[in-house]
């Protein structure tokens, strides 16, 4: 898959993107890395670990966030993508929804679009964009309740509501990478459910990234806070892999790496044909 100028080849190899966080209330590391030093230094931590794309984010997501206006949110990502693009050969992803706030970002130099609503947020513009400049996009799955009839069914006709949004507008598919959207408009069940059906997803005929990183799933599950999450995350790092995953968001890239690396040896070896990967 081409990601701005860079080449992935997701069927071979898995890829890390690193959580940037520049917000002062991010659920996990909010207010570490929120002037440009920090960032940099993190950033280079993070590429020397084993990341392939830093995915700069400017609002918390977290639950009961706060909005805040696309002025504020753009003050906070620009200088810092302008500085990672200066810096460091590394593919660039904008965590935002707001079409003005990722306008601003294609200006500034990103080569991808995380967008946690997958089009459908505001005035639904955000498609429009992403054909007109060309840039990746990863739509991402969510809504605003958890009541579902058929619960994975319904994620899917979600996710391909939100790729039609894409098509209409002129996105193409060599564009769309998808994500299921763990701890999204999801209650505990439902996000172990759709982890452990991920593969469902890689159906779609598109890659899937899986963003799980430290999130209140694992902290249920186990019974840890944040900061004890890191090999609740590992896991399921490691089964999205096996179901089919190619990208994953994690703020631990060392640990979350080495496993993957470690996973793909080990499939690697096991299969051999048919394959659910090609590993030659």
């Amino acid at each position: 898959m081409q990601i701005g100028a860079y080449s992935f080849d997701l069927d071979k190899e898995p890829v890390i993107m690193g959580i940037l966080n520049v917000t002062p209330d991010s659920f996990s590391d909010g207010g570490k890395w929120n002037n440009i030093d920090a960032a940099l230094k993190h950033t280079e931590q993070m590429i020397g670990e084993g990341a392939k794309i830093i995915d700069v984010g400017g609002e918390s997501a977290r639950p009961g966030y706060t909005l805040i206006e696309d002025r504020e949110e753009m003050d906070r990502v620009l200088p810092v993508i302008e500085a990672i693009k200066k810096r460091f050969d590394v593919c660039v992803s904008l965590d935002t929804y707001k079409t003005d706030v990722a306008k601003a970002g294609v200006d500034a130099g990103i080569d991808m679009i995380n967008d946690i609503w997958g089009f459908q947020w505001g005035k639904k513009d955000m498609a429009e964009l992403a054909a007109r400049t060309g840039v990746a996009v990863c739509i991402m799955h969510n809504r605003d309740n958890t009541r579902y009839e058929n619960y994975v069914e319904d994620v899917l006709s979600d996710l391909k509501a939100s790729i039609e949004i894409g098509h209409k507008a002129g996105v193409k598919d060599s564009q769309i990478i998808l994500d299921p959207g763990v701890g999204f408009g999801k209650d505990f069940t439902q996000n172990l459910t759709i982890i452990n059906q991920v593969n469902q997803l890689k159906e779609l005929g598109y890659p899937v990234l899986l963003g799980t990183s430290r999130k209140s799933v694992i902290g249920l599950a186990l019974n840890v806070e944040r900061d004890q999450r890191v090999a609740g995350t590992v896991a399921t790092t490691v089964m999205g892999y096996e179901r089919g995953c190619s990208i994953f968001r994690v703020h631990d890239v060392k640990e979350n790496y080495q496993a993957l690396m470690m996973a793909k040896a080990i499939i690697c070896l096991l299969y051999t044909s048919p394959s659910p990967r090609d590993c030659s």
